[in-house]
């Protein structure tokens, strides 16, 4: 190979490294740092017995399907300090707002927003009305096992802890493969990851259907707002206190079927990455002492798509008279063609073995769609997200899609 050519595939060779490299390191190198760094450096918290005076706060917009339901459910709830439950309409228009109102029981503080405004806003509006000392967020569709709120609680003992959140469980009925390895092997990777960061100081995000916090650190959240259970914590952490999570306060909730929808909620939540950043620009200074986990953990996946990108095409560049180069160059592509296929086919047995790859390829390309609806939407972002009604009654609970 002649001088003329032997720079520019050092220059092609070294895209490749360094796509290699970030992809590595955030898949496989963060994590396993977090693990590292909770086995060995572990910074545990008290937790014991008390009652602190709790307040659920429910936003919810067009619920009124499963609201009744969830009343009865929360009126149930086991914990014998249930100050209140605050259910914030959001601008309803299919009888939820009348549901609302014609609740009498003490425990119901009801709370109707004619405009529909997001769920911030929402949020905001509730905890104003909220009187517990801890505030417990919960969604209108997940479901809190027994005994979860006091061992959701219990971790306030110790006056460092600020946030608590609890350990989602997901149940899969009538889920495609993909969704599944979503919410599956995706999501228990994410909630071991979390579970890391919180043994050795905090996550920097949790499970915004089910989350405590004390009511005193609460921080308005700026109107619009998509991830409220990102900017609620690290606003917590921001005022010196611990984000935690507890594994066994458990609640049960049931994710999107389709991988439609799937994509769709993710390119919410992947928009919000980027929406977070432009509302709150102090995540990114030398104050916020979890920026380490904060670009580790939630911005680089933001690039990786890219990352992806440059390393197929380097080495597709990189194959012409090396072995190694080509052999990479047919993996990846076979992946991403198992990855399509499992997308676009119900084939049951290709449908399996490619919803790895199926996950991955669209956890990336909500990344970029994401992008794309940060820049150019307009109006505000939250109204990206498009509900999906239930197709009977009967499936309501696990069918429909908030458009918070």
């Amino acid at each position: 190979m002649d001088v003329a050519t032997l720079e520019p595939r050092r220059t092609v060779e070294t895209v490749f490294w360094i796509s290699l490299i970030g992809i590595l390191y955030t898949y496989v190198g963060y994590p396993l740092i977090m693990w590292g760094l909770a086995r060995w450096r572990p910074r545990p918290w008290k937790a014991q017995p008390i009652s602190p005076s709790v307040t659920f706060v429910l936003a919810v917009h067009n619920g009124a399907s499963m609201l009744e339901a969830k009343i009865r459910h929360l009126l149930e709830i086991d914990y014998t300090n249930v100050a209140e439950i605050v259910i914030v309409s959001d601008g309803s228009n299919d009888g939820t707002a009348e549901l609302l109102t014609s609740q009498h029981h003490p425990r119901i503080t009801p709370i109707v927003l004619e405009e529909h405004v997001g769920k911030a806003a929402a949020i905001n509006a509730g905890v104003a009305r909220a009187k517990g000392q801890v505030i417990v967020f919960v969604d209108i569709r997940p479901e809190v096992a027994p005994g979860a709120i006091q061992q959701l609680v219990n971790n306030f003992a110790d006056e460092t802890v600020g946030c608590v959140s609890g350990n989602l469980q997901l149940r899969f009925e009538g889920h495609n493969q993909v969704p599944q390895a979503v919410g599956g092997f995706y999501w228990r990777y994410e909630q071991w990851i979390r579970a890391c960061e919180s043994i050795t100081d905090s996550p920097v995000g949790v499970y915004g259907g089910f989350y405590a916090i004390r009511r005193k650190l609460f921080v308005p959240q700026p109107n619009g707002t998509i991830l409220d259970d990102m900017f609620e914590p690290l606003s917590i952490i921001r005022q010196g206190y611990r984000s935690v999570v507890d594994l066994e306060a458990c609640v049960i909730d049931i994710w999107p079927k389709t991988p439609g929808a799937e994509f769709n909620r993710k390119v919410r939540t992947l928009a919000g990455n980027f929406q977070l950043i432009q509302l709150a620009p102090w995540l990114l200074g030398k104050g916020n002492r979890v920026l380490f986990q904060l670009v580790s953990h939630k911005l680089l996946r933001l690039v990786v798509p890219y990352l992806l990108l440059a390393l197929l095409l380097s080495s597709l560049v990189l194959s012409t008279g090396s072995l190694f180069y080509a052999a990479f160059s047919v993996a990846q592509l076979c992946i991403w063609i198992l990855a399509v296929l499992g997308l676009r086919w119900k084939i049951p047995l290709v449908e399996r073995i490619a919803a790895p790859a199926g996950a991955l390829l669209m956890l990336n390309a909500a990344a970029v769609v994401g992008l794309y609806k940060f820049v150019f939407t307009r109006g505000p972002l939250w109204k990206i997200w498009v509900s999906t009604a239930p197709a009977t009654v009967n499936t309501a609970r696990a069918d429909h899609v908030l458009t918070q």
